[in-house]
C-alpha cells in the first residue's frame, strides 16, 4: 500500500466542521423512542383512558372505594406496558450499539480509529481484510480487494474490487451502480472486507449511503394498524354506548318509580360505569406484555406486543435463505477427482490420498488467514485431512482474480521448487489445463450436477515452475486438474422441522432468495418446503399483478429476487387476503418487513434497519423459535377470548342484579361497593387465570384463524350471553322467592352476592377450555386458580365471619342451609353449561370458537 502521506486525509478542523454540517453517520432510527414517549403512547390507548376516565369520575362523585380500585387497575395496567415497552427499546439499542461499526481513518496524514458514526464525507477509510465499511466511498488504492454485500443485496458470494482510473476525481454525488457488480471501485457501508485492503474516499454518510436510502423508504410505508386494537376499540366504544344505555334506563327507573331524581342520576351514573368494560384493557395489556415476556423467554423479543396475535393467526410465512434458513457459513460438501469418482466424506475428513491433495492445493490456493466463507472451509477441510491445523509459512507471490480470467493462483516455494496452486471457476481453470473437449464435457456435466443440488463449485489445479522466477500471468504454466471442491451453505438443524410444524398448523412457508434458483430450490427441498413452482425475479418482472396473483398460488420459491421485488412479493399476499409474515436479517428485507403483517428480524446478524422495521426480533438467529412463538401467540390469543367470554358472561348477571330490583319496585340489591368487590374478583381471574391456562390440544393443528374473522364474534357473544342468561335466571328465581317468603332485605342481598360469586367460579370452570370435559376443567393444572380459590375462600370467610364486614356490605346473617343453596347454584350452572357444549358446538359449526373438530 503506498504511504499515507499521498494521502493525508481531512485535518481535525474540517471533519469536526462537516460532522456539526452534515450530521453523524448513523442509519434512520424514526422508530427509537424514550421513556417518557412511551408512557405518552400508553395513555393515549382509547381502553386505558376509559379506565381512568372511570376512576375519576368516581373521585369526582365521593365514591372513593370505586375510585381507588379503578385507578389502581389502570396504574398497574399502564406500568406493565410501559415496563415492557422501555425494555424492549433497551434491548434494540444494545444490539444497535453491538452492530456499529469502528472505522480506521487517515486524518492530517495519520492512522486514527474512530467511532463509526463520526466518519464524514471525504474521510479516507482505511481498509483491512475482516473490517466493516463504514460508509460508501470510492476507492483510491486497492491489493486484491473483495468485499461480501450480502446485507445489501442478499448474495452471499463476495465481489472483488479495483481502482477506477479517476477514482479521485468522482465528485460528491457520483452516480454510483447498485451494490453486488464485480470489478467496482465502490465499496459500500455495512459490507465486510472478506480479503486485501485497500484506501478509499467517504462519497456518502448516514441516510445518503444505500443502506440508508433503503432506511427511508421506509418512512413511505405504513405499519399495518393491529387488528385486536382495531376491534377492541369498536367493541369497547358499543359496550360504552350500552353502558350509557342502561345508566338512563336505572335513571329512568328510578326517577319514575321513586320521584327522587338526584338520587337517581348518582345511582345510573354509577351502575352505568359498573357496566363499561374495564376489563378489557386490563385483560388486554397483561395479556400482551406477560405474552411478550413468555415469548422471550423462547429468544424472541417482541417490540410491539400486539404483534403477538398477528403472529399466531399467519398464514404465510415469507423467509428469506441466506443466514435464515441457512447458517450462513461454508462447509465441504463434496469432492469430484477427474476420473470421475466422488469418494466419500469422513466429516471434513476425505479418505484417499487423491482427496487429500485436493484439498490441500485448494487451501494453498486460499488466503493464509481466511475471512472468505468458501476459504474459511477449504482450510478447514485440509485442516481436518491432515491433522496439521493451519498452513504454515505464506506464498511468495499471488495471482488475484481477474474480470477476464476468474481464478487465482498463490505460488509456494517447496524446498527450492515452486509449486502453484489454483483455484476459480471451473470454466477459468479448465482453460488453464487446457482440458481436451471430452475431458472439458465431463468437467462441466459434474459442475452442473453438483450446481443442481445447491453446491457451489470450484475447480482445482497445480503446476510445477521449470525454475525460480515466476511467469508474468497465471497462464503461463502447465497446470495439472486436480478436481472439484463443492461447498454449501448447511440447513440449520432446527429448520426441517420447524416448518413440519408450521404445515401441519396450516401456515404457507415461501422462500424468497437471491440466490439462483437451482441453488434455492435444493435448499427448499432440504428445508421441507412443499414441491412448487420457482419464479425467478427476471420472471417476475414480466407479471402484472393479475398474472402474478395467479402465479403465486403455486410458487414455494422465489429466486434471484431483488429488495423491491421482495416488497412487491409480500404486498401481493397481502392482497390477497393473507396474513404475512416476513423473515429476514439484510437492510434489502427492511421495506419487505416493514410492510408484512409481522415483520421477523434476525437479532444477531440483523442489522439495524432490518430490526427497526421489524415486529419481532430473533435474538438468536434461530428458525425454530418463529414457531415456538406462534405456538404461543395462538395459545395466548386462545386464552385472550376465554377471558373475554368469561367478562362478556359475568356481567350479564351483574348487570341483571342491579336492573331487577328497580324494574320491580325492590331496594337496590348491588351498590357500587358490591360492584368494585366483584371488579377485584374478576380482573385477577382474567389477568392472572385464564393468561396461565396451557395450551389447547390442537393449538398447532388446526389452521390459522381466518384473518376476516373477529375477535369478538356473534356465536362467542351469543354463547356469553347464554351462560350470563342462565346464570342470572337461576339467580332472579331465587331472588323472587327469597323476597316473596319476606326474607330480609340484608339477608337477601348476602345470598344473591355469595350465590352470583359461586356462579362466578363456574364460568371460570366452564371457559378455562372449549372441549366439553367436565374432568378437564378441574384437571387441567393452574396455579393461579388455585391461589385465586383460596382467595376468594379468605374474602368469603372475613365477610362471614367480620360483623364490621358484614355492616359496610350491607349483609345479614346468612345461615348454612343458605350458603349450601348459593353453592348448589353454581355446581347446578357448571353441570347446565358442560352439558350445553357439545350441542353449541354443533349449532355454531361456523364458529372457530366453539367448532374445534
Amino acid at each position: 500500500m503506498a504511504n499515507d502521506n499521498q494521502h493525508r486525509g481531512l485535518t481535525a478542523d474540517t471533519a469536526n466542521h462537516r460532522l456539526r454540517l452534515e450530521g453523524f453517520n448513523e442509519l434512520p432510527q424514526a422508530g427509537r423512542r424514550s421513556a417518557f414517549r412511551v408512557v405518552i403512547e400508553v395513555l393515549r390507548e382509547p381502553m386505558l383512558a376509559l379506565l381512568l376516565a372511570g376512576g375519576i369520575a368516581y373521585l369526582l362523585l365521593g365514591d372513593h372505594t370505586e375510585a381507588v380500585v379503578l385507578l389502581v387497575f389502570a396504574s398497574l395496567s399502564i406500568a406493565i406496558t410501559a415496563v415492557q415497552e422501555i425494555r424492549t427499546e433497551r434491548v434494540l439499542e444494545s444490539l444497535r450499539n453491538l452492530s456499529s461499526p469502528r472505522a480506521l481513518v487517515v486524518r492530517d496524514g495519520e492512522r486514527v480509529r474512530i467511532a463509526g458514526r463520526e466518519v464524514v464525507r471525504d474521510d479516507l477509510l482505511v481498509l483491512e481484510q475482516g473490517d466493516r465499511v463504514a460508509a460508501d466511498a470510492v476507492l483510491v488504492e486497492a491489493t486484491d480487494l473483495q468485499a461480501d454485500e450480502s446485507l445489501l443485496t442478499g448474495e452471499s458470494l463476495p465481489v472483488g474490487k479495483t481502482v477506477a482510473c479517476a477514482a479521485a476525481g468522482h465528485d460528491e454525488h457520483p452516480d454510483r451502480p447498485r451494490p453486488g457488480g464485480e470489478d467496482l471501485p465502490y465499496v459500500y457501508s455495512g459490507s465486510l472486507v472478506v480479503r486485501g485492503s485497500g484506501i478509499a474516499r467517504v462519497l456518502a454518510t448516514g441516510a445518503r449511503t444505500e443502506i440508508g436510502k433503503i432506511g427511508e423508504s421506509l418512512v413511505n410505508l405504513d405499519t399495518e394498524a393491529p387488528r385486536l386494537r382495531r376491534e377492541t376499540t369498536r367493541v369497547v366504544t358499543w359496550c360504552a354506548i350500552g353502558g350509557m344505555l342502561v345508566a338512563l334506563m336505572v335513571v329512568l327507573l328510578y326517577g319514575l318509580l321513586r320521584g327522587a331524581w338526584l338520587e337517581a342520576m348518582l345511582a345510573g351514573i354509577a351502575i352505568g360505569m359498573s357496566m363499561l368494560p374495564e376489563e378489557f384493557p386490563v385483560v388486554l395489556t397483561v395479556f400482551m406484555a406477560i405474552g411478550a415476556w413468555r415469548i422471550g423467554k423462547v429468544g424472541v423479543l417482541t417490540r410491539r406486543a400486539a404483534a403477538i396475535e398477528t403472529l399466531g393467526s399467519a398464514t404465510v410465512l415469507c423467509t428469506d435463505k441466506t443466514g435464515t434458513l441457512t447458517e450462513n457459513r461454508m462447509v465441504l460438501a463434496e469432492v469430484w477427482l477427474p476420473s470421475g469418482e466422488k469418494p466419500a466424506l469422513d466429516g471434513m475428513a476425505p479418505v484417499s490420498d487423491a482427496c487429500r491433495e485436493l484439498l490441500e492445493t485448494a487451501a494453498l490456493a486460499s488466503a493464509v488467514e481466511p475471512s472468505d466463507p468458501m476459504e474459511i472451509a477449504l482450510h478447514s477441510a485440509y485442516g481436518a485431512s491432515t491433522g496439521m491445523g493451519a498452513i504454515q509459512g505464506r506464498p511468495i507471490h499471488t495471482y488475484g482474480l481477474r474480470p477476464d480470467l476468474l481464478a487465482m493462483s498463490n505460488v509456494w516455494d517447496r524446498r527450492g521448487t515452486l509449486k502453484i496452486c489454483a483455484k476459480g471457476a471451473p470454466e477459468a481453470i479448465a482453460g488453464l489445463c487446457r482440458l481436451s473437449p471430452e475431458a472439458r464435457t465431463r468437467l462441466m456435466a459434474a459442475v452442473e450436477e453438483m450446481a443442481t443440488r445447491g453446491i457451489r463449485v470450484l475447480a482445482v489445479a497445480t503446476a510445477t515452475a521449470p525454475d525460480l522466477d515466476w511467469a508474468e500471468s497465471q497462464s503461463g504454466y502447465a497446470y495439472t486438474l486436480l478436481g472439484l471442491v463443492g461447498l454449501s451453505d448447511p440447513l440449520r438443524a432446527t429448520v426441517p422441522g420447524a416448518i413440519a410444524e408450521c404445515r401441519q398448523a396450516g401456515i404457507r412457508v415461501v422462500m424468497i432468495t437471491g440466490d439462483h434458483a437451482a441453488t434455492a430450490r435444493s435448499i427448499a427441498m432440504q428445508a421441507g418446503i412443499p414441491d412448487g413452482e420457482v419464479l425467478t425475479g427476471a420472471d417476475l418482472e414480466k407479471l402484472d399483478d393479475d398474472q402474478l396473483a395467479q402465479s403465486m398460488k403455486t410458487v414455494t420459491v422465489f429466486a434471484r429476487i431483488m429488495p423491491e421485488q421482495k416488497l412487491r412479493i409480500v404486498q401481493a399476499f397481502k392482497a390477497q387476503g393473507e396474513v404475512v409474515a416476513m423473515t429476514g436479517d439484510g437492510v434489502n428485507d427492511a421495506p419487505s418487513l416493514k410492510a408484512a403483517h409481522i415483520g421477523v428480524a434476525m437479532g444477531g446478524r440483523g442489522t439495524d434497519v432490518a430490526r427497526e422495521a421489524s415486529a419481532m426480533v430473533l435474538l438468536d438467529d434461530d428458525f425454530g423459535s418463529i414457531v415456538k412463538s406462534v405456538r404461543l401467540g395462538r395459545r395466548i390469543y386462545d386464552n385472550m377470548r376465554k377471558s373475554i367470554a368469561f367478562i362478556f358472561a359475568v356481567h350479564v348477571p351483574i348487570a341483571g342484579l342491579a336492573l331487577l330490583p328497580l324494574s320491580f319496585g325492590f331496594p337496590i340489591l348491588l351498590g357500587p361497593i358490591h360492584i368494585a368487590l366483584l371488579e377485584m374478583v374478576i380482573d385477577p381471574v382474567c389477568s392472572l387465570v385464564f393468561e396461565a391456562e396451557r395450551a389447547e390440544a390442537d393449538v398447532m393443528k388446526r389452521p390459522p384463524r381466518d384473518p376476516a374473522a373477529r375477535m369478538f364474534s356473534i356465536p362467542m357473544v351469543a354463547w356469553s350471553l347464554l351462560q350470563g342468561g342462565i346464570a342470572f335466571a337461576m339467580l332472579a328465581a331465587v331472588f323472587f322467592a327469597k323476597t316473596w317468603s319476606e326474607m330480609p332485605e340484608a339477608e337477601v342481598r348476602a345470598l344473591i352476592f355469595f350465590a352470583l360469586i359461586a356462579q362466578i367460579v363456574a364460568l371460570i370452570l366452564v371457559n378455562r377450555t372449549f372441549s366439553a370435559s367436565l374432568g378437564d376443567a378441574f384437571t387441567r393444572k393452574n396455579t393461579a386458580l388455585a391461589y385465586v380459590a383460596m382467595a376468594l375462600a379468605g374474602v368469603t370467610a372475613l365477610i362471614l365471619y367480620l360483623p364490621a364486614a358484614q355492616g359496610l356490605l350491607g349483609f345479614g346473617l346468612v345461615s348454612g342451609e343458605d350458603m349450601l343453596l348459593a353453592a348448589s347454584l353454581g355446581a347446578g350452572l357448571l353441570l347446565i353449561l358442560e352439558g350445553s357444549k357439545p350441542l353449541i358446538r354443533k349449532v355454531s359449526l361456523k364458529s372457530r370458537y366453539m367448532a374445534r373438530a
